[in-house]
């Protein structure tokens, strides 16, 4: 289905930019699902109301428009009201009118004026849409073939992945910038099974289109809790980013807290008390004009004062200073963040390392992203370990993964186990039944002070060595005259060959 939707969403752009599209597609999703979503809850109370043995049943058939309308029953359910004028339905019947574009954009108004939690953040641009004439029409139509069903929990899962899949689909067709706000899933669940976030504060500073977020929430139902179990922190600074996120966490009916707008995490950060229990975050790589001069003498910089020409440990120390003493997080950054030693680096680095924040570090393999070549890697910090004090776990994962694409790697569920089970094991919090080993080329404990003979590079090649090679116990006199004997065998072969193609040249008048 998400395929069949996207070939012909795809179709419909014409020659709009995707960056544009994007929204456009998206919002309409959104849409037909809370108008779904409305509409089951609706029919289910109908349902209800008339049966005689529900807790729920109304002898005075007077009184059901009333109840029907009564929005405690729809918001006690996380469903968002739906005013009549607003339903999908309504709109469905205009599609082919010229004014469809401003109907949509006066039905999403109506919806964010019954709906605090959605204000500011449906984005009302379908009368200016630089779409081809009835295109927009088309679109509805292709989007009303979506069922969201009838039961909620279900509606909201397809309409989940449907959103995600778009999402994905969106931030390759757009390339370099559609990467800035999309985070590949097999990253964000590598991240996710490391942190195991089962419940408390979840935050991400950057949080793009909110796919941290989601995959926590998987994660805690996968792992028989349920939504609720964590509370979502997050900020973006571009605005339209910031609202792709918040439709899609809402649309999937999880509590969150984006911020009052979307800001600068550095200079406007909007959750200044915060302190969460895991932080999952992937900033933006290298940003270099992210320096304000009201950031000299920041309480968050503890290590050190970032350079001005790179923010990545900038981000590092925003995440620490944002965590519980119990609080751990994993970030993903360039690989050049494990070895710099420009301007402060490798001072901040030595810092950090030194005062025992540094968990574990891993490899990434590349051509994991959509957006850009430059390898990348896992950092997972702890503000006060209570394992393996005085040691860091590396991982060198640059050999898993598969390519899904000519240009795209993904890691498959057994990489992303095989990551997060290495760690829990080395930690022995319980989260895997696998006791821990060092793998030569794959993954080794080092204790601090062998860390400080390199230098404070915590790039994992340099520590767990080179992948064990099978044993070959046969002697070297006997190997060789096997060898000597198997190349004899080849040239003889090859010398017939050489005379054949003489002989056959030869017949057709090509002799040398």
């Amino acid at each position: 289905m998400q395929k069949t939707l996207w070939a012909a969403a795809d179709k419909l752009r014409a020659n709009m930019d995707a960056a544009e599209y994007k929204h456009i597609v998206l919002g309409l999703i959104f849409l037909k699902y809370i108008s779904d979503t409305f509409q089951a809850r609706r029919d289910e109370l109908t349902r209800r109301f008339a049966d005689e043995n529900d807790e729920f049943y109304l002898p005075d058939a007077e009184l059901l428009a009333g109840e029907l309308d009564d929005r405690d029953y729809y918001l006690s359910e996380n469903v968002f009201w739906v005013q009549e004028g607003a339903r999908w339905e309504a709109l469905r019947s205009h599609a082919k009118q010229p004014d469809i574009g401003k109907r949509i954009d006066d039905a999403l108004a109506l919806i964010e004026a019954e709906n605090p939690k959605l204000k500011g953040i449906l984005d009302k641009r379908y009368a200016r849409a630089q779409l081809p004439d009835g295109k927009l029409g088309e679109l509805v139509d292709l989007i009303s073939t979506v069922g969201f069903g009838a039961d909620v929990s279900v509606a909201r899962d397809i309409l989940g992945q449907v959103y995600e899949y778009f999402l994905g689909q969106f931030a390759s067709a757009e390339g370099k910038k559609g990467g800035q706000f999309y985070t590949p899933a097999s990253i964000v669940q590598t991240l996710v099974a490391v942190l195991a976030p089962h419940h408390g504060q979840v935050y991400d500073p950057c949080c793009g289109s909110g796919g941290m977020f989601v995959q926590s929430e998987k994660f805690i139902e996968a792992h028989g809790g349920k939504i609720g179990d964590v509370s979502i922190y997050g900020q973006e600074s571009n605005p339209t980013t910031w609202r792709l996120a918040a439709m899609n966490l809402a649309l999937r009916g999880i509590d969150f807290n984006l911020g009052k707008e979307p800001a600068d995490t550095f200079t406007r950060n909007q959750h200044p008390d915060l302190r969460a229990d895991f932080v999952l975050a992937n900033p933006p790589f290298n940003i270099s004009d992210w320096w304000h001069g009201s950031l000299e003498g920041d309480p968050r910089w503890a290590y050190g004062t970032p350079p001005a020409g790179n923010a990545n440990y900038a981000w590092l120390q925003h995440m620490l200073y944002h965590l519980k003493p119990t609080g751990r997080a994993g970030i993903v950054l360039a690989n050049g963040s494990m070895s710099s030693s420009q301007n402060s680096e490798g001072d901040i680095r030595r810092a950090m390392v030194e005062a025992d924040v540094v968990e574990c570090m891993v490899a990434l393999p590349g051509q994991l992203f959509f957006n850009t070549q430059i390898p990348a890697c896992l950092w997972f910090l702890a503000r006060q370990k209570t394992t393996r004090r005085g040691e860091v776990l590396f991982i060198d994962a640059r050999k898993l993964g598969q390519m899904v694409s000519r240009v795209q790697r993904e890691l498959n569920d057994d990489n992303i186990a095989r990551i997060a089970d290495t760690y829990h094991a080395w930690k022995g919090d319980g989260e895997t039944a696998t006791a821990y080993a060092d793998i030569p080329g794959f993954c080794r404990s080092v204790k601090l002070e062998e860390i400080a003979e390199h230098g404070h590079v915590l790039t994992p090649g340099r520590y767990v060595g080179a992948e064990a090679v099978e044993e070959d116990d046969e002697a070297f006199a006997e190997k060789m005259q096997k060898l000597t004997e198997k190349l004899g065998e080849q040239m003889a072969k090859g010398a017939e060959l050489d005379q054949l193609i003489r002989q056959k040249l030869g017949g057709l008048g090509y002799e040398f």
